[in-house]
């Protein structure tokens, strides 16, 4: 996973090529918020299954969950046409278990050198979702996801329950406890999170390449000449905006004043982030 170093603000430290906190006690979404938040969200999916890894993914996209949903438990629902070598391994191994791993790849929505951001690891057994379980479960993936097919007769749903679940992401690498991942809540700007990145980029980039103004020493210096600046990655608790000119890139993570619960407070929070950095001008 590339991981540029950010800089500390107010320092003249370069974070190197690891990624270290900008501070000890930096507010940030958990490991298993994270996985979480990717599960749920309508990135990039694939699931594998010993025994079938010979048959590679046709481009249709058979090995991809079509719609994905967490239940208060823990588990994670999957709708699969009927027909995916997935939902036909479940369907014929009837009410027994199947070891799986699923991989979701988080890349960026915006143009950015090193575009993955990330990629998360679920691993547990699948089942096929049967009887009045399956009606209960296709009105939880149509609320969670209204855009996804209906749940009828070409659609089969399936249970993943989680054993285990790893991330590998621009905060680091760490192993997820299924009882944490059934704890953790997606963070609440990941449904709006492309779409806002997409506009930031596009209508505000004289704004975002003002926050070096924010940084300490060289970097502080240097503003004005990186060939791209772009908003990279927003969660609740700040922004992260990566610097590149050449073959040289950094990541810079700005903090909002306070946790952001909805779109209202990010307009807010990010006004008062561009308010600070042209009063340090």
């Amino acid at each position: 996973m590339f991981r540029p170093g950010i800089p500390l603000s107010g320092t003249d430290d370069d974070a190197g090529p690891g990624q270290p906190r900008p501070v000890e006690d930096a507010r940030q979404p958990t490991a298993a918020e994270c996985i979480r938040t990717l599960v749920e969200s309508s990135v990039t999916a694939t699931l594998a299954i010993p025994g079938t890894e010979a048959a590679a993914p046709d481009p249709l996209g058979s090995w991809s969950p079509d719609a994905r949903a967490v239940t208060a438990d823990g588990d994670v629902i999957l709708l699969l046409p009927a027909d995916a070598p997935a939902a036909r391994a479940a369907a014929y191994a009837q009410d027994d278990d199947i070891t799986t791993v699923m991989e979701i790849t988080d890349v960026a929505p915006v143009s950015v050198p090193h575009r993955v951001r990330g990629r998360a690891w679920v691993a547990g057994w699948l089942t096929a979702v049967r009887n009045e379980q399956r009606a209960a479960y296709a009105r939880l993936l149509a609320e969670r996801r209204p855009g996804a097919p209906a749940a009828d007769v070409a659609w089969m749903l399936l249970r993943l329950e989680v054993g285990e679940a790893y991330v590998d992401d621009l905060w680091g690498e760490e192993q997820v406890e299924p009882e944490d991942f059934a704890a953790a809540r997606p963070d609440p700007l990941a449904p709006h999170e492309a779409e806002l990145l997409q506009h930031l980029a596009a209508a505000h980039e004289g704004r975002l390449r003002g926050l070096c103004t924010l940084l300490g020493g060289e970097f502080r210096q240097s503003c004005g000449t990186w060939d791209q600046v772009t908003p990279l990655a927003l969660d609740r608790y700040g922004m992260r905006v990566r610097f590149a000119v050449a073959e040289r890139c950094f990541d810079a993570r700005f903090e909002f004043p306070d946790a952001v619960r909805d779109v209202a407070g990010l307009r807010l929070a990010m006004h008062q982030l561009f308010e600070a950095a042209a009063a340090e001008r």
